[in-house]
């Protein structure tokens, strides 16, 4: 029998990713979290929005159309890729979180975050791999 994956305990090379959904379920004020790291304009553009607002998305290589968060795909399609974005200056938990922002939330282990943003990988692995789940980081 193999153990559930929330009971075994992360290593070096076990790989995270932002869960949208989990965090969604468990967090009341994640929208809020998000708003924080837009750019200045879109900061503006969606202070005001205090719901999820769904559009159409289109993916660029298929064609495929779905429906998405405006906010969200916000963040991750443009303020996410402004100069400046990721700050030696942040948070620990900043710099992480915006890090699977940049890279399209792909997974990576602690090891590939450290040499993006120049902190220790055991480090990144006490703070991301406890069972405190910090703006949903999750192991994969």
């Amino acid at each position: 029998m193999t153990p559930l994956p929330s009971l075994l305990k992360p290593n070096l090379k076990t790989k995270f990713r932002v869960d949208f959904d989990w965090w969604r379920s468990r967090d009341r004020n994640w929208r809020n979290s998000l708003l924080s790291f837009l750019c200045e304009d879109h900061q503006k553009l969606f202070g005001d929005v205090h719901s999820e607002v769904n559009f159409d998305l289109v993916d660029p290589k298929t064609g495929e159309v779905t429906q998405g968060d405006a906010l969200l795909d916000t963040l991750i399609n443009h303020c996410a890729k402004q100069e400046g974005f990721i700050s030696e200056s942040s948070a620990l938990v900043d710099s992480i979180f915006k890090i699977f922002l940049v890279n399209g939330n792909q997974p990576f282990d602690s090891e590939q975050i450290a040499a993006l943003i120049n902190r220790p990988a055991d480090t990144i692995l006490r703070t991301i791999g406890s069972p405190r789940v910090y703006k949903g980081i999750r192991p994969v």
